[in-house]
């Protein structure tokens, strides 16, 4: 694996657009992350669906980066769920209240149900 992040947008369904991240989440993932956010953003996506399956590290740059898209996913009124966190960093994500802004999803489903629990 890179540890060079790469973001692959993924139309998932109306609505829905996921972002398969592979690499590292880090200070050089910032334009990645972004483009993909935007182009999320230009498909309308009413709800952005992070893929960390293929990302085996985030430093507390890449936390940074990842709190910089949720606010502007909540101006913009998006949700945003995080999909395929290891235990460890759904823990980091409870420690530094991450999971208060999104919703971790439990499944590797493509469609996150409305109902999932933050």
């Amino acid at each position: 694996m890179t540890d060079r992040l790469t973001v692959e947008v993924v139309p998932a369904t109306d609505g829905e657009v996921r972002l398969a991240l592979r690499g590292d989440v880090n200070l050089a993932a910032d334009e990645a992350l972004a483009e993909g956010y935007a182009e999320a953003a230009r498909a309308n996506a009413t709800r952005v669906v992070l893929d960390f399956a293929d990302v085996e590290y985030i430093n507390s740059t890449g936390i940074a980066l990842i709190v910089r898209l949720l606010a502007e996913a909540r101006r913009d009124h998006r949700e945003v769920v995080a999909l395929g966190l290891t235990d460890h960093y759904r823990e980091i994500f409870r420690i530094t209240r991450l999971s208060d802004y999104l919703t971790i999803a439990e499944s590797s489903a493509t469609s996150i149900p409305e109902e999932t629990a933050r």
